[in-house]
């Protein structure tokens, strides 16, 4: 008998210690893929915005490709934390074939960087303007994928956040340009 109860007691306690454990935050792989695709995101803009923030002719310029990277590495750090929370890969597969139904957004390339560095004055602010620029769009874009299909609530506050934030810094980076 006093087995019994003793077993019984210890299936209680475990029952009751599930039922206190924390619940898994639930996420789907569009929040994978928007955490990644981000991350990658941040690491091709990183060079654009460094040369920006140090050799623009402009001030205005200067002080926004500043103010980008600052934003870009604290969102980082967050989506970072959340992957590896998750036991996931912050880089997305080097497949691009994976990565098909994402879109096909365009990337920082070298050529791109090359340009950038060989211009100099007004060229110079101009090049990294429109570079900013299509940079931010791109970064809108994944946004939305994740916030139309994503599940991670913290996940789906920050696309909606950075869908807005990256829209007034591409508002911006144009009367800048203009």
């Amino acid at each position: 008998m006093r087995r019994r109860n003793l077993l019984t007691l210890l299936a209680a306690a475990g029952l009751a210690g599930c039922a206190a454990a924390p619940e898994r935050p639930e996420y789907n792989d569009t929040d994978v893929m928007f955490l990644q695709m981000s991350l990658e995101h941040a690491r091709q803009g990183e060079p654009v915005v460094a040369l920006a923030a140090t050799r623009a002719t402009d001030p205005a310029v200067r002080r926004t490709a500043a103010d980008l990277r600052a934003r870009w590495r604290t969102e980082a750090a967050t989506m970072r934390e959340w992957l590896t929370a998750w036991q996931r890969p912050v880089s997305p597969g080097p497949d691009p074939g994976a990565h098909a139904g994402h879109g096909d957004l365009h990337s920082v390339r070298a050529s791109d960087l090359a340009e950038l560095r060989a211009a100099a004055g007004a060229a110079f602010d101009r090049t990294a303007l429109s570079l900013l620029l299509g940079h931010l769009h791109n970064s809108v874009a994944t946004a939305r994928m994740e916030t139309s299909g994503g599940r991670y609530p913290p996940a789906l506050n920050l696309a909606a956040d950075l869908t807005r934030t990256r829209q007034a810094q591409i508002r911006r980076l144009l009367a800048l340009a203009g």
